[in-house]
């Protein structure tokens, strides 16, 4: 309830110029500024213990900047929610951190990892709520409305392109035939300036329609305009 996140992004690259390089499924940073890795693994064999550890270094050395103090480097947290059980003590969640072991007190390096065992769904838990959530592919049937939001809407926008895709074919297939009878390059350019009216009239943004006609920004803006003062 306390976690606010400031920034994520997904597919993170973490460039490692003496050694092995590597994409982080997640990277977070909180309004605390610690620092957040979550890995979503399928296979019991992607998630090693090594493989946290060296995911927790590469945060760690692409956070503090020249000159920083060692003691500025922020909380990290490393989570991988596995569909097996990884660690093989049949428990939901492992909160893994150093230790002295000596004294059995907390190291208290900043460093954290966490197993989270996707194969238990006890839906008497908030946590085994959740990975039922992360299983289940109805949204309806979902407990977390938050999950189930997104989830309606990557099934929408998924269904949006797929019906974008298949109107940008139709009016490429127009451009054609236009083509045939005026000059291909022109009849091309109608089908696509027609293109790009639609989808603006639609709502969809320039930038999209830009990108899905592997035209500028630039260029999209003015055929639209053109279209709408073609229209008055």
């Amino acid at each position: 309830p306390y976690l606010q996140i400031e920034e994520s992004i997904i597919q993170k690259d973490y460039n490692n110029m003496q050694g092995r390089s590597a994409c982080l499924d997640c990277v977070a940073r909180d309004t605390k500024k610690k620092r957040y890795n979550l890995e979503v693994q399928q296979r019991n064999d992607g998630a090693p213990p090594e493989r946290a550890r060296y995911h927790g270094g590469l945060m760690d050395m692409n956070t503090l900047r020249e000159g920083q103090d060692f003691k500025e480097l922020p909380e990290g947290n490393v989570i991988f929610i596995t569909r097996g059980d990884v660690l093989g003590g049949g428990l939901p969640i492992y909160h893994i951190d150093r230790k002295v072991n000596e004294t059995g007190q907390d190291f208290g390096d900043g460093q954290y990892i966490l197993y989270v065992n996707s194969a238990i769904r006890d839906e008497g838990t908030e946590l085994g709520r959740l990975m039922h959530d992360f299983h289940c592919k109805d949204a309806d049937n979902m407990y977390s409305e938050i999950l189930a939001r997104r989830v309606r809407q990557l099934k929408e926008s998924k269904k949006e392109v797929d019906d974008m895709c298949k109107e940008m074919d139709d009016i490429y297939k127009e451009g054609q035939r236009i083509g045939e009878a005026r000059g291909e390059a022109r009849g091309e350019e109608r089908g696509m300036r027609k293109m790009a009216l639609s989808m603006a009239e639609e709502g969809i943004s320039v930038e999209r329609i830009a990108s899905m006609a592997k035209e500028s920004v630039e260029l999209i803006r003015q055929w639209i305009a053109e279209g709408a003062a073609a229209v008055k």
